[in-house]
């Protein structure tokens, strides 16, 4: 099999590890980017972008992703389709095992990202992208004027709707159970005027034409038929995303929340291992956040490869 020595081995190539691959690149450090799939990311399942500063807000996810590999290439950055299994980081030289090689660097870069869960409801997958969204800080300027419905009753779940209450005529929210008296936030939530709050009610189905979501069937608790509710987008927020770290074994300190810990230059409780991205399960899951991960990330790695105690900042002065 295969072994690759380079300096800096990435895992991950969503924004935060094409950010990385870079700034390690420019930085003239040979680097390697090992990437599971490159359509089934955060950012590549996404229809639109809208809030990525300096490109066009008709952009696609996945057609910005694919610009910032290429960026990283042009750069010099080895780009390869790999499934990671394994590390060893207990030498000097961290190691990652895949079926189609082994490749050792100098520094680790973890950006394997989170794990959304499974599609829960039925119509939930095939109008995701079409009306069904999981983040409302990044859709919710679509829903301007309209009704959307919101399902879950978690934390995320209320301050997600308490975005789109900005935005939308009359935000519908969901909750198979009600929240408690105590919780604040939720009440407040409750009180909005433009909030209306289904207690105890089940969504059954999502339902649509190829334009999108067109509405969603309701069932009460106390009731035996199903309600057709109109809206035109549903944000679903149920048992949430799971950081993807089951390949690192034990050997990197994980918070209880499942995230990666890390310092103020994403450098972990490891030496020479970074992470960077979803994987850390910070509460702002944005692609301008995980590239600007990458960017602290790989300044640091730089600085540590070259026993420098200051940053060399990365711009061109004319």
């Amino acid at each position: 099999m295969e072994t690759i020595e380079t300096d800096v081995v990435i895992i991950g190539g969503g924004p935060a590890g094409c950010s990385c691959a870079l700034y390690t690149s420019r930085a003239d450090l040979k680097t390697v980017i090992l990437d599971k799939n490159p359509s089934v990311g955060a950012l590549a399942i996404t229809h639109q972008i809208a809030n990525y500063p300096g490109v066009p807000t008709d952009i696609s996810g996945e057609d910005l992703l694919q610009l910032m590999r290429d960026q990283a290439v042009q750069y010099g950055t080895d780009y390869r389709r790999a499934q990671v299994f394994g590390i060893d980081i207990s030498g000097d030289w961290k190691t990652v095992f895949t079926p189609e090689g082994t490749f050792k660097g100098r520094a680790l870069v973890v950006a394997s990202g989170a794990m959304g869960r499974p599609a829960s409801f039925k119509g939930e997958a095939e109008f995701l992208g079409r009306g069904v969204s999981y983040c409302a800080t990044c859709d919710g300027a679509f829903y301007k004027s309209r009704e959307v419905a919101v399902v879950g009753v978690n934390k995320e779940a209320i301050e997600e709707a308490q975005v789109l209450t900005k935005f939308a005529s009359t935000v519908h929210w969901i909750t198979s159970n009600d929240p408690k008296e105590e919780d604040h936030e939720a009440m407040e939530l409750i009180n909005k005027e433009n909030v209306k709050h289904w207690s105890k009610t089940r969504l059954m189905k999502i339902q649509g034409t190829d334009a999108g979501v067109t509405g969603v069937a309701l069932k009460n608790r106390s009731k035996e038929e199903t309600q057709l509710l109109e809206v035109e987008g549903v944000f679903v927020y149920m048992s949430g995303s799971k950081p993807i770290t089951d390949f690192l074994g034990d050997q990197i300190a994980l918070k209880e929340d499942g995230g990666v810990v890390v310092d103020d230059f994403m450098a972990t409780t490891s030496e020479g291992v970074w992470a960077i991205g979803d994987i850390r399960n910070t509460p702002f899951k944005q692609a301008v956040v995980a590239a600007s991960d990458g960017c602290i990330a790989a300044m640091a790695i730089d600085r540590f490869l070259n026993s420098r105690k200051s940053i060399r900042v990365d711009w061109v002065h004319s």
